[in-house]
């Protein structure tokens, strides 16, 4: 009975997460990815965050931890969207536009979320699922928030924060904009402020509404600014509660707040870190005066820091995957709507197999190329690639994908084989997103006389650095560099992501071609 009693009280205190060898402090950025816009929620013991993927599907990726630290992706909101074919890379793209800054809320046993896409038509979706790893149903279109956020107040009432200082009401099904509702400008931006304010999150405490919002005061940086209110309608007062250009990076600004089971709340807020995204940062928010302060005693972000929670396993937004499960892992989205019939995880068990269906002349147009996050400060990719089936203009490989890419290709001409090192720069019509033009710079070529290749992309995102190495080997044991490093980048102009790395498979004279990958195999440096 002893026994059984102390074994009770260890379990007791172990709290909600697994007894694991695992370090009890984390270092910042506690995803070293690209994960911007992010809206963060508890429920019970677990939290839940959103993030902003635009173009890739599935999208609206639903993220859980035990310990806001440790993230897996559990499901997505959408498999793809539909208002227009430049969704299918037809008539143009949706490279930066697509699911933007998505709003999640737990309200009644029933989770829900908002987006906007940032194109036509400029409407929004309201999703809802009982199970958020489960199957999300659409629950209305309604009009444009730009930066949203959805909020249930304790009256029952439902409002929408959104813009710079946009405060709309919602019908209690929300169906729609309440016709009597709210509808009003709850602030003015100041006169040291330049541009939009975005960002919206918002939170009720002890009575009081806080929304949270990035500003860009003029002359100055980046900063994450409250406004406070005793009513929803207001008055606000307004305070600067960040300010910190986090370990020599841009400034850190736009996220959430969050508590834990015990009362104590935390700030996750996203930075601008060049090529690898936007990564988020987690820090202690502590109340005072009744204000959300961020950071540290000093208002910084801290670089070391105890986790919320103790003792729970390591989880990775990005990881390997031999393709053998029946089922693409969540961790995996396609660049634009996939085109099912044209990819397989069962023609070849054990491989993914990826056949040319539309003829393009280059990447960025080139439908089904899949993709995962790359990460910091250093992370290594290596896929293998069956090419045997590849047709006469077929080009297929592994990139390191932006606006910018880095591409390792295996390329057919003239019945032969080639595997090349190239930079491509891509120039988008600022309407419709229409590829006008690829600029493509071979740095490196040479003769590939076998089936399968190996092929390995090295990313080193540390401050002043954002660059791949690209790498090839025909044994899996001896590599060999190809071509040049190549600088990564992040624009807001075109794709508006971090740099990923991206297998694909494509036809510029006919179809019929297809390749086999066997896997993916991911390291992270830290």
């Amino acid at each position: 009975m002893n026994r059984i009693i102390i074994l009770l009280l260890i379990l007791s205190l172990c709290g909600s997460c697994k007894v694991a060898s695992v370090s009890s402090t984390f270092t910042n950025p506690v995803v070293y990815a690209d994960v911007p816009d992010m809206d963060v929620i508890r429920v019970g013991d677990d939290f839940y965050m959103m993030s902003t993927t635009m173009h890739l599907m599935p999208g609206a990726p639903v993220m859980r931890s035990k310990d806001l630290v440790n993230w897996e992706i559990i499901s997505y909101v959408f498999d793809r969207l539909t208002d227009t074919s430049n969704y299918d890379l037809i008539n143009g793209t949706v490279y930066g536009r697509g699911q933007w800054a998505t709003s999640i809320r737990y309200h009644k046993g029933k989770f829900y979320v908002l987006f906007s896409p940032n194109d036509k038509p400029y409407r929004s979706y309201i999703y809802t699922a009982t199970d958020p790893a489960g199957k999300w149903e659409l629950l209305t279109r309604t009009q444009h928030f730009h930066d949203s956020s959805l909020f249930f107040d304790d009256d029952g009432r439902v409002y929408v924060f959104s813009g710079t200082g946009s405060l709309k009401e919602l019908n209690a099904d929300l169906s729609d904009v309440k016709p009597d509702g709210v509808d009003m400008k709850i602030f003015e931006r100041d006169e040291t402020e330049t541009g939009l304010l975005e960002g919206s999150r918002v939170v009720k405490y002890d009575g009081k509404y806080y929304l949270l919002m990035i500003s860009w005061p003029k002359g100055g940086n980046r900063r994450q600014v409250c406004y406070r209110a005793d009513k929803i309608t207001g008055p606000y007062e307004k305070k600067v509660i960040l300010e910190d250009n986090f370990a020599g990076f841009p400034y850190v600004g736009q996220g959430c707040i969050v508590d834990d089971t015990k009362g104590n709340w935390y700030g996750m807020i996203f930075q601008d870190r060049g090529g690898v995204g936007r990564v988020a940062t987690l820090m202690p928010c502590r109340w005072i005066d009744g204000w959300p302060i961020l950071g540290d005693e000093n208002g910084k972000v801290p670089l070391l820091m105890e986790k919320p929670v103790q003792g729970c396993p390591e989880k990775s937004l990005v990881v390997s995957d031999d393709f053998s499960d029946s089922k693409l892992k969540l961790n995996w989205q396609w660049n634009h709507n996939p085109v099912n019939e044209a990819w397989s995880l069962t023609e070849r068990p054990g491989f993914l197999r990826l056949k040319t269906n539309r003829v393009v002349d280059n990447l960025f147009l080139a439908p089904n190329t899949i993709s995962q996050r790359m990460e910091g400060p250093e992370c290594s990719g290596v896929v293998a690639l069956d090419v045997a089936h590849m047709k006469e203009g077929d080009v297929a490989g592994f990139s390191a994908f932006n606006g910018d890419a880095a591409l390792l290709s295996v390329i057919v001409r003239n019945g032969k084989k080639y595997l090349t090192m190239s930079v491509d720069s891509v120039s988008l019509d600022s309407s419709n997103k229409a590829v006008l033009d690829v600029k493509s710079e071979e740095k490196e070529q040479l003769e590939l006389n076998q089936s399968v290749v190996y092929l390995r992309i090295d990313g080193n995102f540390r401050l002043n650095h954002d660059i791949a190495s690209c790498y090839y080997s025909l044994d899996n044991k001896n590599w060999k560099k190809i071509g040049e490093d190549f600088k990564m980048k992040f624009d807001y102009r075109r794709l508006f992501i971090g740099t990923r790395f991206a297998i694909f498979n494509y036809a510029t004279n006919s179809l019929g071609g297809y390749v086999d990958v066997d896997y993916f195999d991911y390291k992270k440096t830290e």
